[in-house]
């Protein structure tokens, strides 16, 4: 169990860094009324209002309890508590109880809290907390007296002061963005706060301007970390419009730039694609956003952020084709090299198991191994290798070798390689995808080669290990729960029917065990994995180069014959 107040954000740095905010005079107002922009779920704001407390991944049921008198399960969801965010849930949820629940529990957290004790003074936490205070500003203070009123706008004082000279502490990426975008509110909503805004403002663009590549993307590839920095900068830039500040070059450019990205990597459905620790975003936030922003999101011509897009008629198909991310970026990190996942109109069909992240330690490492991915997996080892003791960083990463797209005589393809066991087993893993104009078929092809001399010797003396049976392979296509899949008779082909009425037959090459068997979908918000199917082809590697070919069409379509590679589209030797 977790302590409210215990914890290195609580210590006696932190209560000395609010004492030092604490002094000089307190705002006594808004310049204008603030704007609710962060949208919760209402179906949130009545479990909270019933008194279950789901953060984190873990739910207190103590519907007798404020939130703050229930002992918090783990650091994980207190932080999550002390960000503010279920002051959003409780907004869009809008009645009476939701707003006494509101106004009572930061008015709680005020007392308990307000001078630096417990785990949410950090700079990330305070700049997420300030944003939703002043979004739901009139929501709190609305019948509220004037002693309620003033220590609210004392504690907001105090945590702006606090921002201005802590923001730096944050780490780099979106904790930091989080600290500054809630300076910049503070400093241009508060009465008294403006000189703090404009270094906030200099130093928000900065940061926008380093941490966005020239790609649009963030060093730790994840697509819903990436939606969450371009709300915070759309929702800092609206701000100093309606403070009538210009926005800074480099702040705009960097939006402009996340913008195709993001597009490039939404789904037919609305949502993310999920990878390196990401999930699809709330429902309806990224088209929000990317409206909100006023941002003209073209298609990249290349690469998103590592990833790339197939398209044709209402499917979409989004693939990890770079190396996962290194060093500091890397903390969440999956190997997913080459993974993929479709959505057909409304209906995601392939997908990846997601983030174990909010369901424990053991969950999380399995959610970032390489068979929690929609490719092609050595058994026991993944594509790419977590430092020891449980290390968070990916100490051996996969380096993707080629990387090519093409016209096809029906549509659009991927040639693909990486050398994730080039080491460990002397192979490289080429993957070719191709997705008709149509929509209604995509034809893969699944490769593990030797390509060297070196490769060739480290081949064979883990295929001798073997005694020559081989080396085991499973190619896993993870399926969205709401997806009905059933094995045919015979077993050379599985059927996989969405809620729309669309069915999609799986077949394959005849080179590889086909069968059906269970997996789980990684949902953050939920108390428990959900269970769900993944379709698997399963082999022995005992040649130098081994080939599975495999097809995913809509029923009635014929799949196209699955045409070997020629030499000359293997990658090109080391």
């Amino acid at each position: 169990m977790a302590s409210w107040v215990s914890g290195a954000s609580g210590g006696w740095r932190s209560r000395l860094a609010v004492w030092r905010a604490s002094r000089g005079p307190k705002a006594a107002g808004f310049t204008s009324s603030p704007e609710p922009r962060s949208i919760g779920m209402v179906a949130r704001g009545r479990q909270l209002c019933a008194g279950n407390y789901l953060f984190a991944g873990q739910l207190v049921e103590a519907p007798e309890m404020g939130l703050w008198d229930i002992t918090a399960p783990d650091e994980d969801f207190a932080a999550e508590a002390q960000g503010f965010v279920w002051l959003d849930d409780l907004a869009a949820l809008g009645d009476g109880a939701a707003r006494q629940r509101a106004q009572n529990w930061t008015h709680d957290w005020i007392k308990r809290f307000g001078q630096g004790k417990g785990p949410g003074w950090t700079a990330d936490l305070t700049g997420r907390r300030v944003i939703r205070w002043i979004h739901h500003a009139l929501f709190l203070l609305n019948g509220a007296d004037k002693g309620r009123t003033e220590s609210y706008y004392a504690a907001l004082t105090i945590q702006t002061r606090y921002l201005a000279s802590n923001w730096h502490r944050a780490a780099p990426g979106l904790a930091r963005f989080e600290a500054l975008t809630g300076l910049v509110y503070a400093g241009l909503s508060l009465m008294g706060m403006d000189a703090l805004a404009s270094p906030a403002i200099a130093a928000l663009a900065a940061e926008a301007t380093r941490e966005i590549d020239a790609s649009g993307g963030l060093q730790t590839r994840n697509p819903e970390e990436l939606l969450e920095v371009f709300t915070l900068l759309n929702w800092a830039a609206l701000a100093m419009t309606d403070a009538g500040r210009p926005v800074p070059e480099g702040h705009q450019a960097a939006m402009e730039r996340i913008a195709p990205t993001l597009r490039a990597l939404r789904h037919a459905d609305g949502g993310l694609a999920r990878f390196h620790g990401g999930g699809r975003g709330l429902e309806g936030r990224l088209d929000h956003a990317l409206a909100s922003a006023g941002v003209r999101a073209t298609m990249p011509e290349n690469h998103a952020m590592g990833f790339l897009r197939l398209s044709g008629g209402r499917t979409t198909l989004i693939v990890d084709a770079a190396d996962p991310p290194g060093g500091p970026a890397g903390h969440s990190a999956h190997a997913s090299t080459l993974a993929f996942e479709i959505t057909s109109g409304r209906r995601p069909l392939i997908v990846n198991c997601g983030s174990g992240g909010p369901f424990g330690t053991e969950w999380r490492r399995a959610g970032r191994a390489t068979p929690s991915h929609s490719t092609l997996a050595i058994e026991g080892v993944s594509s790419s290798r977590f430092g020891q003791k449980g290390g968070d960083i990916l100490a051996e990463r996969a380096h993707v070798l080629t990387l090519r797209q093409m016209d096809t005589d029906q549509g659009r393809g991927i040639h693909m390689a990486h050398d994730g066991w080039a080491l460990t087993h002397g192979l490289t893993h080429a993957r070719d995808l191709a997705l008709s104009s149509d929509g209604r078929q995509v034809a893969g092809q699944d490769t593990l080669i030797s390509l060297n001399p070196k490769g060739k010797a480290r081949f064979e003396q883990v295929l001798t290990a073997t005694r020559l049976a081989g080396v085991p392979f499973t190619i896993r296509f993870h399926l969205h729960p709401d997806a009905d899949a059933t094995l045919d008779m015979g077993g050379n082909a599985i059927s996989v029917a969405l809620k729309s009425g669309e069915i999609w037959v799986f077949r394959h090459d005849g080179r590889a065990k086909l069968s059906l068997e269970p997996s789980v979908y990684l949902e953050r918000g939920r108390l428990r994995p959900r269970a769900t199917k993944q379709i698997i082809l399963s082999g022995l590697a005992a040649e130098i180069e081994t080939r599975i070919g495999w097809t995913l069409a809509k029923a009635q379509d014929t799949p196209t014959a699955i045409r070997d590679l020629d030499r000359d589209d293997l990658p090109v030797p080391l």
